[in-house]
């Protein structure tokens, strides 16, 4: 069965087109063009605004034209993630796939569930005349996976409604009512090069094939951090067996835990024997520390490679080792004011060379703000102190919690009379757009709920095709009590 033919059959046949659609953050050119067209194909009202953003109304069903407007929110872009080995271009190329059981997944890259069946069920409200509401505005933002800056744009009176719903939760059965801020730290370590010395053998060594996933969604669960064991491996060795530095790099977008870093070191003559054994003993105690979190597929190598022209001069790659290392990653504190929820936490995301300096970014999150921008000060302490340059980038507020929420309560309600049991209502640990809207239409009610998708934000991403089913159900349900 293609994924078209799913039921319910708008949603995915909505959220099929969007997967021929390439949109990764910052390129939404294409997804902005579709989304106007395909409104125009179906005599939507459309309009967008400077930044890109998207909205699409629809009157109310006849009879219900002085109930609230209602917003259903969700975003363009999509997390551009793909294994190693699966050739792919995000600028230009679809996305592939498949129905495997109850799961919607992608051949070897994102999804893009997060955020396109978000989006996908709003079309399908636009499209589908027998659910009873009121009336509607489908807002599609841009860029909300690096900066939010669709829901930092939006001008005042391009949506004009009073009730929010964010469709950008991954777990059926909860519904959101807060959420944490985050930040990202930019650090820019200058670096020279020297001529590569003799005498010494050269290796490519490469922790490849961790889980990943959604940095603030999954990092609770104990996964690895590539950048960081990676540099723990080199820590360890460097000066044990005299190691010198000629590349480096790991992980990818701000948000995603990373799955993979690689380096390529060399290594004095005579000393190989000993750098291979540490390198095997190191890959049997990751597979030990990390089995219960990712699993045994990972895997930690070290290969000869053709020996480099240069290295990077030993003094900043010292450095950079020994920061990478030291750097704050994980959970960094645990909520007190909701049981079990993380409050702060740092990802160490990415290791990037250019000609001219190493970038390492790290993204903050926190549901206190103060403890969100300490956090990265740490961060910039850190890597100040080995002589880079630190600025900040993509700093966004969190969603305070309203437990007397209107629209909450229908929708508990609601959830109740479909499923015959009470909804999970809390806070996330990732970052949505609400607190921004929130920012900039003081009053609006909203909350964020969602299908069960797993493993966003990395090529295992997929989409649980029985909870669509209950998402959209509950979903109109919900426009049909509000109106």
């Amino acid at each position: 069965m293609e994924m078209k033919d799913l039921e319910p059959k708008l949603v995915w046949q909505c959220f099929d087109e969007i997967t021929r659609v390439p949109r990764p953050t910052h390129h939404l050119d294409k997804m902005k063009s579709f989304l106007v067209d395909w409104a125009n194909r179906h005599n939507i009202a459309v309009r967008t605004d400077e930044v890109g953003n998207v909205m699409m109304s629809k009157a109310a069903t006849p009879g219900h034209e002085d109930a609230p407007t209602v917003i259903l929110q969700g975003h363009q872009d999509m997390v551009a993630e793909k294994r190693g080995d699966k050739v792919h271009d995000f600028l230009t190329d679809p996305i592939t796939t498949f129905v495997d059981g109850d799961w919607v997944k992608a051949d070897g890259t994102t999804l893009g569930a997060d955020n396109g069946l978000g989006c996908a069920a709003g079309m399908a409200v636009l499209l589908d005349d027998s659910i009873v509401h009121g009336p509607i505005e489908c807002l599609f933002t841009v860029d909300e996976e690096q900066g939010l800056i669709g829901a930092n744009g939006l001008q005042p009176g391009f949506v004009t409604g009073s009730i929010l719903l964010n469709l950008d939760s991954e777990e059926h059965g909860s519904l959101v009512i807060g959420c944490a801020g985050g930040k990202v730290t930019i650090c820019r370590l200058p670096y020279s090069t020297v001529a590569a010395p003799g005498g010494r053998t050269y290796y490519k060594v490469h922790l490849n094939h961790f889980k990943g996933g959604h940095s603030g969604m999954e990092i609770n669960l104990g996964r690895g951090n590539a950048n960081q064991q990676l540099c723990r491996f080199l820590w360890e060795n460097w000066n044990k067996l005299d190691l010198e530095l000629a590349g480096i790099d790991g992980g990818g977008l701000a948000n995603a835990i990373p799955r993979e870093a690689w380096a390529v070191v060399g290594v004095p003559a005579g000393k190989e024997k000993d750098f291979e054994k540490d390198a095997e003993a190191f890959s049997d105690m990751l597979h030990a520390e990390f089995l219960l979190a990712e699993g045994a597929d990972f895997t930690f190598t070290a290969t000869t490679v053709e020996a480099p022209s240069t290295i990077i001069e030993r003094a900043t790659a010292t450095q950079l080792v020994s920061a990478v290392f030291a750097c704050p990653n994980g959970v960094q504190g645990m909520s007190n004011a909701v049981d079990g929820l993380v409050e702060t936490s740092c990802n160490l995301a990415s290791i990037k060379m250019s000609d001219k300096c190493i970038t390492v970014t790290v993204h903050q999150r926190s549901s206190v703000d103060s403890r969100r921008d300490e956090i990265a000060d740490r961060v910039k302490a850190l890597f100040e102190l080995i002589g880079a340059d630190v600025c900040f980038d993509d700093a966004y507020v969190g969603w305070a919690p309203n437990p007397d929420s209107k629209v909450l309560r229908v929708a508990e309600e609601s959830f109740e009379s479909l499923f015959g049991h009470k909804p999970k209502v809390e806070a996330l640990h990732a970052g949505l757009e609400t607190g921004l809207f929130l920012e900039k239409m003081p009053g609006l009610d909203m909350i964020s709920f969602g299908p069960t998708l797993k493993d966003i934000h990395s090529p295992n991403e997929k989409a649980n095709i029985p909870s669509v089913q209950e998402f959209w159900k509950f979903l109109c349900d919900i426009l049909r009590r509000l109106a």
